[in-house]
């Protein structure tokens, strides 16, 4: 979808980011010798966006109407052994989801072969179901199909390796199958003093298991975690015993400047920045994640929430998935369970998100249904549900019954509302409709539902709560209150990372009125939502900055300045909006023009210096918001904060003006990379002045040129609404940044080359190792 053209008549409009629907179709030969006839064969397609046909040779095989689901093709039937084979892939997207879903194959494809006697597709599956101080009983539970057409006896073999990769047991387990017969070889395997995995040690574990000898041998190997996991009012969320907040954020599955593809890389970075952002949790919105985002998690260390679905049976989009659910739901269910199994970064699964059923009888059944259908499957997680009060009830408001039509967006009415929706969300109505759908699940998750957090723990004294959807803007409310409730678990904003699509929720336009926006949505060529804490770059904007601070994780000051504007005109934001500011002090206004710069800051009171000169003191702190706002005359030079609690400096932060020439500087992210093409070289560029100062008013067209074994897979930069390719190989810079991404193509040097016009050029290299 992102090599489509964008325009203003798309039929999902704002939803996609302008992009349109459209059908596409792969093919792939695949040629098999006879001998071949001694083996089994399987497509495993991670995710096809959407309603995915899968054919070989002409006729049909298999299809998936959810767009993220991964699912397994039998090969078999339709192979000609000797010959070529054509692997036939349709999908295709129309009006059937409310952000940028992508188009076609966008994760990982794998083929499977072995023996007809062989390990089931995410057959494997390792718990921990007793653990203490002393060890943990690992059970390994490794389904076994018999393919062949004679009763076969086997042997499953199962060693453990420590997070140091040394083998510290090993067991193995006859196991008799008849012909066409599955079977589940069951090993429970005593580990002394395990590492626990946790949020800040990771540890993983690793289970290799095989069946057969020699060429009848197949075999599976698989991470997985020990930890404990509680959940209750009086304790909230424990991970081996001790009591974790959840500072969270929503993340859809795009990848930026990628589009919609899942690379393991690219999922990989974006969970380090999250975390290094501060935050410890993820949700994902609104559908199951890849393979390679968990693995990351796991690695990483990464609690994850993963979500099943946006709608049920009634419908959001005029296309969407909706259409499928009655009949797809429970595999659909059984998929994302089976992948995420062994993560243990898993900690909930969420049956759904913003579902208009949960207010009415039979919808609270069907999330029962839905949640009973996890437990059966996984009983050692938690089940939540993202229900948002306004939409479970909206056809019950004759004034927003609007709603009810696939046409109608939610986020129009939340934003409508305004301060009404608070007491909507406390209201009777409310409390009477939700109670069923929240008694479905472990823990009642909640869409802009902060309003609910304190007053639910005395109407539902056993009701645990996640803020599963949440403003930025109210974190410095909601985060406190968190901290001081024990069963409120922690919240997820809308949201931690940038997406395509939804175009313009979180925009700030200028008004001669100001105030609150008349819309949610940005008119062409907005195609980004720009409403998270970090672009679709992976640079950090200020509201990351600030929510760090809000959750105690940043002593020092940040310094947020509002863009100057001379025209007189007022910010007009919406519900999602944070304030149109960058953290720079180089403007083109005049000298004198006054300049409105908020400094967050959990101290006391923060002064501010410009050229060394005091502009006063004022408070900040949690008392305050975590900000202190000054008026400043802009000036060239260096604007200083000193934050200060009880008369002593607990930080300060600079910025400076940039002076003199532009030049440009490329910086690549990690210099050495695996000549995989798994892998990705991230190179940042930037215009800065002599001194490495950026020059955010100084955007031009730079060029990208890659020499050597890698390509250019993409070039963009976090404008939220430009009407430039992201596979293009010349991109305008956005507040002077851009970013390009290189795949590698094989192992070497890698030069990559950086040109923009009246400027020297740039070249930096990144090594491509086997």
């Amino acid at each position: 979808m992102v090599s489509l053209p964008r325009s203003a008549q798309a039929a999902s409009a704002e939803h996609s980011g302008y992009f349109p629907g459209g059908a596409v179709e792969y093919t792939r030969e695949l040629n098999l010798d006879t001998e071949e006839a001694a083996n089994v064969h399987y497509l495993v397609l991670d995710g096809v966006y959407r309603d995915a046909m899968v054919y070989v040779n002409d006729h049909f095989a298999a299809q998936r109407p959810a767009g993220y689901s991964r699912f397994v093709v039998n090969l078999d039937p339709f192979l000609r052994l000797g010959d070529s084979n054509e692997l036939r892939i349709e999908a295709r997207a129309h009006r059937d989801s409310r952000w940028y879903s992508g188009l076609g194959v966008h994760r990982s494809v794998h083929l499977l072969t072995g023996p007809r006697i062989h390990i089931a597709v995410d057959g494997v599956r390792v718990c921990t179901p007793d653990i203490d101080d002393a060890g943990t009983l690992v059970e390994v539970a490794t389904t076994i199909v018999n393919e062949s057409s004679h009763t076969q006896t086997t042997t499953c073999h199962v060693a453990i390796r420590n997070p140091r990769g040394e083998i510290i047991a090993t067991d193995q387990v006859p196991i008799t199958l008849i012909a066409g017969e599955s079977g589940v070889a069951r090993k429970r395997i005593w580990i002394a003093a395990p590492e626990r995995w946790s949020i800040d040690s990771p540890a993983l574990y690793r289970a290799e298991v095989s069946i057969g000898e020699g060429p009848e041998n197949d075999s599976v190997s698989t991470t997985f975690g020990v930890r404990t996991l509680q959940l209750d009012s009086r304790h909230g969320l424990r991970i081996n015993g001790d009591t974790v907040k959840l500072r969270g954020a929503c993340i859809h599955h795009d990848n930026g400047v990628l589009g919609a593809r899942s690379i393991a890389r690219a999922e990989e970075r974006r969970i380090e920045i999250l975390k290094s952002a501060g935050f410890n949790a993820i949700r994902s919105a609104h559908n199951p994640l890849s393979p390679d985002l968990l693995d990351a998690c796991d690695r990483l260390g990464m609690v994850v929430l993963d979500e099943a679905f946006d709608m049920w049976a009634e419908a959001k989009s005029a296309f969407d998935y909706s259409l499928a659910f009655p009949e797809w739901w429970e595999r659909d269910i059984e998929s994302m369970v089976a992948k995420d199994f062994n993560h243990p970064s898993v900690v909930f699964y969420s049956i759904g998100n913003e579902i208009p059923e949960t207010g009415r009888t039979h919808g609270a059944r069907q999330g029962r249904l839905l949640a009973d259908k996890v437990r059966s499957l996984d009983p050692s997680r938690f089940t939540t549900n993202g229900i948002n009060p306004l939409v479970s009830v909206v056809k019950e408001l004759p004034a927003l019954a609007g709603h009810g039509d696939a046409n109608r967006d939610v986020n129009e009415t939340m934003a409508e509302m305004g301060s009404l929706m608070d007491a909507l969300v406390t209201s009777d109505l409310v409390t009477a409709r939700t109670e069923e759908s929240f008694g479905a699940v472990d823990a009642a998750g909640l869409n802009y539902g902060d309003s609910r957090y304190v007053s639910d723990g005395s109407t539902f004294p056993h009701r645990v709560i996640i803020g599963t959807e949440t403003f930025s803007t109210r974190v410095q409310d909601a985060w406190p209150t968190i901290l001081a409730n024990d069963h409120i678990v922690g919240e997820f904003t809308w949201t931690g990372w940038d997406y395509l699509g939804e175009a313009g929720i979180g925009r700030v336009e200028y008004t001669k009125e100001g105030g609150a926006l008349a819309g949610t949505s940005g008119a062409f060529p907005w195609q980004l939502a720009w409403c998270g804490d970090i672009d679709i770059t992976g640079h950090r904007r200020p509201s990351s900055y600030f929510r760090e601070i809000v959750f105690g994780l940043r002593a020092q000051p940040y310094i947020a300045v509002l863009r100057p504007r001379a025209d007189g005109l007022l910010p007009s934001a919406g519900p999602w909006s944070w304030t149109d500011s960058i953290s720079s002090w180089t403007w083109s206004c005049d000298p004198g023009t006054i300049v409105s710069v908020d400094v967050y800051s959990d101290a006391e009171t923060v002064e501010l210096f410009l050229n060394g000169t005091s502009l006063g003191s004022v408070p900040a702190g949690l008392a305050h918001g975590f900000v202190a706002r000054f008026d400043v005359p802009y000036g060239v030079g260096e604007l200083r904060a000193v934050a200060s609690s009880g008369g002593i400096e607990t930080g300060r932060s600079i910025l400076r003006s940039a002076v003199g020439e532009v030049a440009l500087a490329v910086e690549a992210e990690r210099a050495e990379i695996r000549a995989t093409p798994d892998d990705l070289a991230y190179v940042n560029i930037i215009l800065v002045d002599g001194n490495g100062v950026p020059w955010p008013e100084s955007d031009r067209k730079v060029e990208v040129v890659v020499d050597g074994p890698g390509e250019l897979i993409a070039l963009g930069s976090a404008n939220p609404k430009t009407i430039e390719s992201y596979l293009d190989s010349s991109h305008t810079t956005f507040d002077g940044r851009s970013q390009a991404v290189v795949r590698p193509t094989g192992a070497g040097t890698i030069v990559i080359t950086v040109s923009a016009e009246g400027l020297a050029s740039r070249s930096i290299t990144v090594t491509s190792h086997e």
